[in-house]
């Protein structure tokens, strides 16, 4: 597990950082609709997050909201060359190339998005990981409207001085309770 060794804002100074970094910052992950008012920042429980913490943070948001715009090959754009993906039920993919060649939606037909719940930066700052909730918006075949929901974790590392991603791994969240049993509808 990483620990960072920086000295921690205070409380008041993480949040005006954090809410300017990105509005997925803001989300209450427990609200099962993002767009609800029930997704705000409570600043009273929020924990003071490190520079190295906010760093991460808005690098996953950066890293988010390219992928909103440009889809796939925005989304393999942010990996190393040595970089894996490892998603539900699906082989692992390695290298940056195997990675664009996966990666080829389009963000009007394949809508990703994401936003960052925890960070962690590794003690010597050229590495760390962040976690939080995605959601992926598609049709089906029959034109009805499709969302994935789940867990991700990208592990970040520094290569010759810039961020990349070295792993991203996602699961989808379980069904709700009783959609286990239900029957297909036509």
């Amino acid at each position: 597990m990483f620990h960072s060794t920086a000295t921690r804002l205070p409380l008041s100074l993480a949040l005006l950082a954090a809410l300017s970094l990105s509005p997925a910052l803001c989300q209450n992950p427990q609200s099962a609709d993002p767009l609800s008012p029930a997704h705000h920042l409570e600043p009273l429980n929020a924990a003071p997050l490190s520079p190295g913490q906010l760093e991460l943070i808005k690098l996953e948001g950066e890293f988010s909201d390219s992928v909103a715009k440009g889809g796939g090959k925005a989304f393999a754009s942010w990996f190393a060359d040595d970089a894996v993906t490892l998603n539900n039920g699906k082989p692992a993919v390695l290298g940056r190339t195997a990675i664009a060649a996966a990666a080829v939606w389009d963000p009007k037909t394949y809508q990703l998005t994401w936003f960052a719940e925890g960070a962690q930066m590794g003690p010597s700052g050229d590495t760390g990981f962040t976690w939080g909730h995605y959601d992926a918006h598609s049709l089906d075949q029959h034109g009805q409207k499709v969302t994935l929901s789940g867990r991700y974790i990208t592990f970040w590392k520094k290569v010759n001085g810039a961020w990349k991603v070295a792993l991203d791994a996602s699961s989808d969240d379980a069904p709700l309770a009783g959609d286990c049993c239900k029957l297909p509808t036509p």
